[in-house]
């Protein structure tokens, strides 16, 4: 067996712009990266941090070609991210083809997989659900009716809904502008298994529809002072192929997910799953498996806190303060790398904390590449990182990407 050992670490809604079909998604300018760097620039962004965004590790592999990549001839990444004068790594800016900027779209593609399919969306309506599915919903929880039932963001709804929530303990239910349906419920007075169920078996009902995912948001506290938990839960629909996970799996290699990897493909070709309770407790699992994980192995890591606690919420400050904290674990990371192991940086859409509303952005995302040498690889297509870990195990690629080894 190969000594290799390939790692596929997704900072989630890390885009750095330029898609090329952003404006068929109303996301044309969205810039993720380059937008938090510039505001970092112009001192606008100084809460719990100071100056220009401090990435140096990320710079090292190549993080500021690749955003040139990304936009080519757009001055912006040198001038406010800054360069380092010889990366030591591989360099790509890669672009989606899914008809989507979801997680689930993003990830599978990364692992091989594009979507063939239109997703199912929710009209942006109040009431946003039709009466089927409400019904559904009701008979499911047990309850007469719900609330919200339109699009929201997390927090608000639940500030909204909380106290008749407790009164009449009707679940929460909203979307946004990706093809989710999601549960908000306080876990002690409606019940963390009561909503998990409730989740689980709603969830084939709506993926036969091609909603692509339920989410589980529990909550604790009174409403005055309320706390979403890390007990959320996405039911995800099925991959419509075998991904990266399941080729290596097949081969007789181990594969380790990361945090919520295994809710995303709904835990198809995954051995070892790692949870916890926050992206620090994670890299902490990505860290040890440097050490344990077996040879021909397959490691495949989600950060999730990057979109879920800044770029949804709209807040520049956080999401840099986590880049920065993010970048200084790498460094911690490219150190203990041992000869054969290739960790490839990524993320799977954008999510830019300057843009309007609060949804994800259609963006090219970075691939920032350590153990396979120096250079630029040039703009890419997602499925093609799949293809590259596959050649990097010597596993067969069974996806329509092609190596960039």
């Amino acid at each position: 067996m190969t000594p290799n050992r390939a790692y596929l670490i997704v900072m989630d809604s890390v885009g750095i712009g330029g898609a090329p079909d952003a404006a068929d998604f109303g996301d044309a300018g969205a810039n993720t990266l380059g937008h938090i760097a510039a505001e970092c620039a112009a001192g606008r962004a100084d809460e719990g941090r100071a100056g220009p965004l401090h990435l140096p590790n990320l710079l090292t592999l190549g993080l500021a070609p690749a955003m040139e990549l990304a936009e080519p001839g757009a001055a912006r990444p040198l001038s406010v991210l800054g360069s380092v004068a010889q990366p030591t790594g591989r360099w790509a800016a890669a672009t989606e083809i899914s008809r989507g900027k979801d997680t689930p779209s993003g990830h599978w593609e990364l692992a091989g997989v594009p979507v063939p399919w239109d997703w199912s969306y929710f009209p942006d309506a109040n009431p946003a659900f039709p009466d089927d599915l409400v019904a559904e919903v009701c008979r499911l929880a047990g309850t007469t009716g719900i609330l919200g039932n339109c699009h929201a963001s997390g927090v608000p709804i639940i500030q909204a809904h909380c106290e008749e929530h407790l009164r009449t303990g009707w679940p929460i239910c909203y979307t946004s502008a990706d093809s989710v349906f999601q549960i908000a419920a306080h876990e002690e007075a409606f019940g963390l298994d009561r909503l998990l169920t409730l989740c689980a078996d709603l969830a084939p009902y709506l993926h036969a529809r091609k909603v692509g995912r339920v989410i589980a948001r529990p909550f604790t506290g009174s409403c005055g002072a309320f706390k979403r938990t890390p007990n959320r839960r996405d039911f995800a629909i099925d991959p419509p192929s075998p991904t990266l996970l399941d080729w290596v799996q097949n081969a007789g290699r181990a594969t380790h997910a990361v945090g919520k990897i295994g809710d995303i493909f709904s835990h198809q070709g995954i051995g070892t799953l790692h949870k916890g309770k926050s992206d620090a407790e994670l890299f902490e699992h990505l860290l040890a498996l440097q050490t344990s994980a077996e040879p021909g192995s397959l490691t495949f890591a989600n950060f999730v806190e990057f979109d879920s606690l800044y770029g949804h919420p709209r807040d520049v400050a956080g999401y840099a303060r986590a880049l920065e904290w993010f970048d200084g674990r790498v460094g911690k990371l490219l150190a203990r790398m041992r000869p054969g192991d290739l960790a490839i940086f990524t993320a799977d859409h954008g999510n830019d904390p300057t843009w309007r509303g609060t949804e994800h952005t259609r963006e090219r995302v970075p691939v920032l590449c350590a153990g396979i040498g120096q250079g630029e690889i040039g703009q890419c297509a997602f499925t093609d990182i799949a293809a590259s870990i596959a050649a990097h195990l010597g596993v067969a690629n069974q996806g329509p990407g092609a190596s960039f080894l």
